[in-house]
C-alpha cells in the first residue's frame, strides 16, 4: 500500500501542470483544440474503423448532423470530401474566427 505523502513519485512520466499542455490541431477545421478534446473515428466504428482523430465536440455534432455513417465509410480518413459538402464548408468557414473552447447548439440532421 502506498503512502499518503510518497517521497517517490508514482506518476514521474505524467504530464506536469506547469508543463505547457501540447496543441493539437482539429482534424476538420484545422484550428487548435482547447481543453475539452473529442477522438472521432472518421470511418465509424459501426463500419469497421480504428483511427481516430482529435476534434472539437462543435466539429463532430456537425458531422453527424450532415452525414449518416455509411456516408462517412466512404469519405474515409479525407477531409476534403467532407468540406466539399456546402453545409460543412458553411460551418468551417463560420468557426474560423471563433475561440477553440467555443461551444454551441447545432441543428438536428436534416433528411
Amino acid at each position: 500500500m502506498a503512502r499518503r505523502n510518497s517521497r517517490l513519485d508514482p506518476y514521474g512520466d505524467a504530464q506536469r501542470e506547469d508543463e505547457p499542455i501540447a496543441v493539437v490541431a482539429c482534424w476538420l477545421c484545422g484550428r487548435p483544440t482547447g481543453k475539452t478534446i473529442v477522438w472521432h473515428h472518421p470511418v465509424p466504428k459501426s463500419r469497421g474503423g480504428r483511427d481516430v482523430v482529435p476534434m472539437h465536440p462543435i466539429c463532430q455534432q456537425t458531422l453527424m448532423a450532415n452525414f449518416t455513417n455509411s456516408e462517412l465509410q466512404r469519405h474515409g480518413l479525407a477531409v476534403e470530401g467532407l468540406l466539399d459538402n456546402p453545409n460543412v464548408r458553411k460551418f468551417v468557414d463560420w468557426v474560423a474566427s471563433k475561440e477553440p473552447d467555443f461551444t454551441a447548439t447545432i441543428a438536428r440532421k436534416q433528411r
